[in-house]
């Protein structure tokens, strides 16, 4: 039998690629968007703060300018509507406990709510001791570390966390690279 040959082929022309935008990892996320976009979005805990030191410099600016001036930004317009403005505002406090209870809370659009504070932040701690140490955590150690501090701080059995749809959001928060 005779092999049959092939038409020789030209090699295929790599992909044009386009060079990815450099990725800043010490800026909070923000929702901000080119002045085109104009729906509604859910803002970014920076970007409230933005909103809200633009009216501690305009103290006598009315809500609905506020609203108007964000939305009309050349670069990083905030779309936002006059009533959430102002159950924003007298969230205020909350949020700014919450910034300084959680300073990687920056780039979330919902404060990460935490039971049970002081076993977040030793497990928290000890994670970042296991990065210290060039350990990886992975879901099952978090999970028991995790039950091993609420017995060291006397947590009720009922409001001791057993499963583990807490492990995802934790890792998010505290942007924690979970390995399994």
């Amino acid at each position: 039998m005779l092999a049959e040959k092939r038409k020789p082929r030209n090699k295929p022309v790599p992909y044009n690629r386009q060079p990815k935008k450099p990725n800043v990892k010490d800026a909070p996320l923000t929702s901000a968007q080119p002045v085109a976009h104009t729906s509604w979005q859910n803002l970014t805990l920076s970007d409230w703060l933005t909103v809200f030191a633009y009216i501690d410099a305009h103290p006598l600016t009315p809500q609905g300018d506020v609203v108007t001036h964000f939305k009309t930004l050349q670069s990083g317009a905030l779309t936002f509507m006059q009533p959430t403005l102002s159950q924003k505002l007298k969230e205020h406090p909350e949020l700014e406990r919450h910034l300084s209870d959680n300073p990687n809370a920056l780039s979330s659009k919902r404060p990460h709510i935490v039971t049970q504070p002081n076993v977040e932040k030793a497990l928290f701690l000890w994670v970042m001791h296991m990065e210290q140490k060039g350990e990886q955590v992975n879901g099952p150690m978090l999970k028991e570390k995790r039950s091993r501090f609420e017995v060291l701080f006397n947590v009720p059995e009922e409001e001791q966390l057993s499963g583990e749809g807490w492990i995802a959001p934790f890792c998010r928060v505290y942007k924690i690279c979970e390995f399994h």
